[in-house]
């Protein structure tokens, strides 16, 4: 029995429905590749050298501010070499987080229109296609970022953040289109987890490529411009699978003719449905409750490195190790948390879920500097639940959709997780710099997860369920 298709034989309609499931969920490993190599691996140290070369080479022009001298201690290329745009200069080292903040506002701006045109229009099979591979196109174009040209880097790094944005909004609402309310825990958990699956196996060859570039005679730079041109090529061949096996669904609502008047309608169907929202109090419930822990999970993710490489003064041969054990464990957690939802529901598991957030978290306080097989268990811990938490999380909230508002919600879903997505990095630099101590300020994650399982309790999912008019799943 296969991963994607554990289901039994099913009358001809379901049987297409299954259909679309099985090409459905290949779409999480097709797009995955994106975050975990592109924007957690590569992306950071590769843009950012860049930056820093850009910066020293513009000294011999623009005089000496850039950087200061080469010699006398050498030169901290991450921290003190300047770059500038538009008038304004900042450090080298401080231009992902720039770039990840205007990212950010760039997907709050574009993404939710793009959810409500898609909602609007017949042709949301041909949108996903369109925002995957120019997702695909610009983080593939990433290769050919080298030298000093750090700003093709960023367009590129936009453009890819729009594409992965929009098509991960029109994914996501296809869910109650090809799923009943008892068949979305299980698919959504299933697509989580080949998602990890994919990403893990796609980072796995890239590693192999950048941690033996010697012997292939490549430059750390040509290892991280082979890992942007696989990512691209691997996340738009493995598209192709869904796009042949999704179908539209919807009917086109209203009659704009042209381009111009499919945007106007895509304005007027976002603000109806901000609108709108405010009628569905619990729906919007919940989703305050989601934002609230999926910001841990992404800065326990975001941070874990960091905290291996200055508290617990790993190398990076066991942090890579760590984020390959996070991947593929995370598949097998994204599978158990399948088949428990399919016996509690969802609301119980994502609170089981949490509460083991809890104890791994509470455990990496514990973790000894230099141990690296108890950092590889914890790493264990994250994947055990990293996976099966957000999956479960993107079905429940598709059952409190309103029918035929699915990627508007979901627009409203992920750009909400990206707008509040500030809170747990801040939390944890305060803290680290309150304490000196990066102990103090992993543990003080534990608010998230402790927060979200107390109000996840209060939240009548089944009551906002009804409220949207939507079948209740048997279990919940």
């Amino acid at each position: 029995m296969s991963v994607l298709d554990n289901d039994r034989e099913a009358p001809p309609g379901a049987r297409e429905r299954k259909r679309e499931q099985r090409g459905w969920v290949w779409y999480d490993w097709a797009n995955s590749v994106f975050p975990t190599s592109v924007i957690t691996v590569f992306g950071s140290l590769y843009l950012t050298a860049v930056a820093a070369d850009a910066a020293i080479a513009d000294k011999a022009t623009n005089g000496p501010h850039p950087c200061p001298s080469d010699g006398d201690g050498g030169t901290n290329k991450l921290v003190d070499c300047q770059i500038g745009i538009l008038g304004l200069h900042f450090q080298a080292g401080s231009l992902w987080g720039y770039l990840l903040a205007v990212a950010t506002v760039v997907q709050v701006l574009v993404v939710p229109v793009m959810g409500a045109i898609a909602d609007r229009g017949q042709h949301k099979k041909r949108m996903l296609a369109i925002s995957a591979f120019a997702g695909a196109t610009a983080t593939a174009l990433m290769a050919f970022v080298a030298g000093t040209n750090w700003q093709l880097g960023v367009v590129l790094f936009i453009l890819g953040n729009i594409g992965y944005g929009t098509s991960v909004v029109i994914y996501y609402s296809f869910i109650p289109e090809i799923a009943t309310a008892d068949e979305r825990d299980g698919l959504s958990t299933r697509g989580w987890a080949f998602g990890y699956l994919g990403s893990g196996a796609a980072l796995l060859l890239q590693l192999i490529i950048y941690l033996g570039r010697d012997a292939l005679g490549l430059s750390e730079g040509n290892a991280a411009q082979i890992a942007f041109l696989t990512s691209g090529i691997w996340w738009a061949a493995f598209t192709l699978i869904p796009l042949r096996r999704l179908t539209d669904h919807q009917k086109a609502h209203g009659h704009e003719h042209g381009a111009g008047g499919v945007i106007l309608g895509g304005f007027r169907e976002l603000g109806n449905t901000l609108k709108v929202a405010r009628a569905f109090p619990l729906t919007l419930a919940f989703l305050g409750t989601y934002l609230i822990y999926t910001d841990g999970i992404a800065t326990v993710a975001n941070v874990s490195a960091q905290y291996g490489s200055e508290e617990l003064n790993f190398e990076d041969t066991v942090l890579i190790t760590t984020i390959l054990i996070v991947q593929f464990v995370a598949f097998a957690g994204g599978v158990l948390h399948g088949l428990v939802a399919r016996r509690l529901g969802a609301k119980r598991t994502i609170m089981i879920s949490l509460s083991v957030w809890v104890v791994v978290i509470a455990a990496a306080y514990f973790v000894q500097a230099g141990q690296a097989l108890q950092f590889y268990l914890l790493a264990g811990g994250i994947g055990l639940v990293l996976g099966g938490t957000n999956a479960l999380s993107r079905s429940l909230f598709s059952q409190m959709v309103p029918p035929g508002k699915e990627a508007q919600y979901f627009s409203i879903y992920e750009i909400g997780e990206r707008a509040t997505s500030w809170m747990g990095p801040l939390l944890f630099a305060a803290v680290a710099g309150a304490t000196g101590s990066y102990r103090p300020a992993i543990i003080s994650l534990v608010v998230f997860f402790f927060v979200g399982l107390v109000l996840m309790f209060f939240v009548p999912v089944r009551r906002a369920i009804r409220a949207v008019g939507n079948p209740e799943p048997s279990i919940l």
